[in-house]
């Protein structure tokens, strides 16, 4: 975290470990907040390493490793995936144009692999790879009036556009705002700042203009997934794109790209072995429970919740593609603690909210 412990505490947080990093996990009653969000706005300190890349070949290095095109324009992002040879994703990122450098937002815990692994790639290129975590801070705000809260405390417009940012301040605070690409199925941006400034940015955001209810990652998964989200520690890590339908991650006709032959061949594109789809149950399945038609096993879910916004548990599950093809007269069951209990596919996302995730599944 950005040295905030003492504000985290005086809010009651609990935390939990997220790649090797200690993060707010909920501030006490996650259900109540989680409506919160979805009804009015919510903010949380996300857990991003960051990457800098500077030099005259910046760009061309990072759009030749990635899944999808860095942009050549200073305020514009991507979001993109590192694959290995055989397709299978190594991490997730989001990548931002910043003039005369590159920030690279990547899951926590892989920021310094990916640093070393691309500092001994660069050869002749003229590439510097700097790990900078520890020099900013990054807040999400989310929720039904999240662009009204933003536009009560930031100088200037609000961007429009998704993955596109805008420079300006909060009270004395340079800082740069984000506008998502709606992860919670809502309204959506992150606010970029210096770690220095992360206690004034964070009061700004949660006490000043229009309120804000600060929530941890136990309400961010629960939000995701009534949104439809795959996250990359549920539903990414050592999967395939195809696989997961994120379309959005890809450039099919870009150059080449590590994993590129395997995910980007005419004949895979709209090919997968599995879908993601979305479950109702009777209980709240753990990750890894099994899902069966009749006495098949056809896949596993990858993460549960009991949804507080319809009250009733629900799951995302990898499942056969001709399972997930045909889910109005699959019989399926889910198990869980050894007994079998019914299971309902639902068309995703579950929740239908100010804004719909990029991340949606497109097969």
């Amino acid at each position: 975290m950005s040295g905030l412990v003492d504000v985290h505490d005086n809010h009651g947080a609990v935390y939990e470990s997220r790649g090797g990093r200690q993060v707010v996990a909920e501030y006490g009653r996650a259900a109540r907040t989680h409506t919160a969000v979805r009804n009015a706005a919510g903010a949380i300190e996300m857990a991003y390493d960051v990457l800098v890349i500077t030099g005259e070949d910046r760009i061309e290095y990072v759009d030749n490793a990635i899944s999808n095109r860095v942009p050549n324009t200073d305020g514009q992002g991507v979001y993109a995936l590192l694959l290995d040879p055989q397709g299978w994703i190594r991490t997730d990122m989001y990548v931002y144009n910043a003039g005369e450098r590159l920030l690279v937002f990547l899951p926590p815990g892989n920021g310094d692999e990916l640093a070393t692994e691309w500092r001994e790639k660069t050869f002749i290129q003229d590439v510097e790879i700097t790990e900078a975590t520890e020099e900013f801070a990054i807040f999400g705000v989310h929720g039904a009036k999240a662009t009204e809260k933003i536009a009560s405390v930031f100088v200037e417009q609000t961007p429009e556009k998704r993955l596109s940012f805008v420079r300006g301040g909060m009270g004395d605070t340079g800082v740069s705002v984000i506008r998502t690409d709606g992860l919670t199925g809502e309204e959506g941006y992150e606010i970029v700042c210096a770690a220095s400034e992360a206690q004034d940015v964070f009061d700004t955001l949660v006490n000043r203009g229009l309120n804000a209810a600060p929530f941890g990652y136990r309400t961010w998964h629960s939000l995701t997934l009534e949104a439809g989200t795959p996250l990359f520690e549920t539903e990414l890590q050592e999967e395939v794109p195809n696989n997961l339908g994120l379309r959005n991650a890809v450039d099919f006709e870009k150059g080449c790209f590590v994993g590129q032959e395997v995910v980007s061949r005419v004949e895979n594109r709209g090919r997968a072995t599995k879908n993601l789809i979305g479950l109702s149950t009777e209980e709240v399945p753990e990750t890894d429970a099994s899902v069966f038609e009749g006495e098949e096993t056809v896949g596993a879910v990858t993460r549960g919740v009991d949804s507080p916004t319809l009250e009733q548990p629900i799951a995302l599950a990898l499942v056969d593609q001709d399972i997930a093809k045909t889910l109005d007269d699959a019989s399926l069951t889910v198990r869980i603690d050894g007994e079998e209990y019914a299971a309902t596919g639902v068309e995703l996302p579950f929740v239908d909210g100010s804004d719909e995730s990029e991340r949606l599944p497109s097969y």
